[in-house]
Order: C-alpha cells, then sequence, then structure tokens
C-alpha cells in the first residue's frame, strides 16, 4: 500500500488529489501483473479504464492490414494511459496495449474514476495536459512517417538509444522487428539502413553492439531527413 500511495503521490494526475482522495483511490485501484509480451487490450477491445504503471513498460501498437506493427509509444513507471471507452461509453481501442517486459499495473475504471475528476477541477485540468501531450506526440509521429526518410527514422532512433547508453556502445537489445515497428517500416529496411550507416564510418556493427563512431554525422543525416 505504501508503494502504491507514493506512486499516486508522485504521478501529475493523481498529485491533485486531496490525502484521504488519494487514499481511496488507492483502496479502489485494481492491481494487475503481465508477464513479457502479454496483452492488456487489444485493438478493437471496449476498454474503459485509465492505467498507471508501477513497474515495467508497455507498448502502444498500431497494426496495419498487412501485417506491419508500430510502436507509437512507451510507457515507463508513473505514467499513465487510458482507454477511449474511458471517456466515450463503449468506444474502440484504436491501439494495442502489450507488456514490453514484466509489468505491474494499477487500474480504475470509468465508473470509479469519473466521480472523482468531476468534483476536482485542478485533475480534469492535468488530464487534458496529457491528452494535448499524446495528441502533439501522435502530431509528430505523423510529421515523421509522412516527410522523414527511413534511413533519418532509423538514425533519430537509435541516438535516442543511445542517449540512455553508457559512452558510445550501445548492447544490441532491439531486434530488427522491434526497430522496424518503431521506425514505421520492415525489417529489411532497417537491415539496409544499418549496413548503409556502418558503410559510411557512422557506427560499427558487431553481433552483440551497436559502436558509435561519428555521433556528429548521425545526427547530421536524422536532421537532413
Amino acid at each position: 500500500m505504501k508503494v502504491r500511495d507514493t506512486l499516486l503521490k508522485q504521478n501529475s494526475l493523481f498529485a491533485q488529489w486531496r490525502v484521504e482522495e488519494r487514499d481511496e483511490l488507492a483502496r479502489r485501484a485494481m492491481q494487475r501483473q503481465y508477464h513479457k509480451g502479454e496483452f492488456i487490450a487489444h485493438y478493437g477491445d471496449v476498454w474503459p479504464y485509465l492505467l498507471l504503471v508501477e513497474t515495467g513498460a508497455v507498448d502502444l501498437l498500431r497494426e496495419s492490414e498487412e501485417g506491419r506493427s508500430l510502436i507509437v509509444a512507451t510507457l515507463g513507471a508513473g505514467e499513465v494511459f487510458w482507454g477511449l471507452a474511458f471517456f466515450f461509453a463503449d468506444a474502440p481501442c484504436v491501439i494495442t496495449l502489450q507488456a514490453r517486459e514484466a509489468t505491474c499495473l494499477y487500474l480504475w475504471s470509468r465508473d470509479t474514476l469519473l466521480p472523482f475528476l468531476r468534483e476536482n477541477g485542478n485533475a480534469t485540468w492535468e488530464l487534458c495536459l496529457l491528452l494535448v501531450r499524446r495528441m502533439q506526440r501522435a502530431s509528430d509521429i505523423l510529421g515523421e512517417l509522412a516527410f522523414q526518410p527511413v534511413a533519418g527514422r532509423v538514425a533519430r532512433l537509435l541516438l535516442d538509444h543511445f542517449r540512455d547508453a553508457p559512452g558510445d556502445r550501445l548492447k544490441r537489445d532491439l531486434t530488427l522487428d522491434e526497430m522496424a515497428a518503431r521506425a514505421g517500416t520492415t525489417r529489411e529496411v532497417v537491415c539496409r539502413a544499418l549496413y548503409n550507416f556502418s558503410d559510411k564510418g557512422l557506427i560499427r556493427i558487431t553481433r552483440t553492439e551497436f559502436h558509435l563512431t561519428d555521433k556528429d554525422g548521425l545526427a547530421r543525416l536524422a536532421e537532413r531527413a
């Protein structure tokens, strides 16, 4: 219970409620555990919940009729997300939610949380801000897919991962399929882009890692694209 209370207090949405209200919300939360790769909600499901990630990570996926996947975003610890049916009764999910790794979530149904939102203008405003930020991110993704060549998207993906890596070496913990899903392309195109970067001396590729040899050059490629 103490971990849950701390998690709610640190989240920008739940921090808007008074201590006694957060205590009540904590008591009403449904805790759910998911294994790596397990689906939380599928595209088309009526899923009227708001989730808060305690541990692990959740991928938000959009799949095409051809079977290709695009990872729209990944939620980490402390982040919230909601199904469309949380706002519109019986509205189907427009994305799929899948546990990226072993994950623990807290869930609140629409019926549970809505009375709290109606009585707290600050919390409702914070939820609106979260919605706007997600809309901005969705707009950025659409712009990248529409106007940025694949090589630029792959370069940006590598740079984003190198940002969190110590030094200039990055473990190859993303498969080609996962990289393709994040860049909105196919594994074959990602593979060609990576070896093109290697031929240009931007990275060196081994079986287990990427070695960044020209960060500025990779950044220019991403910016020009």
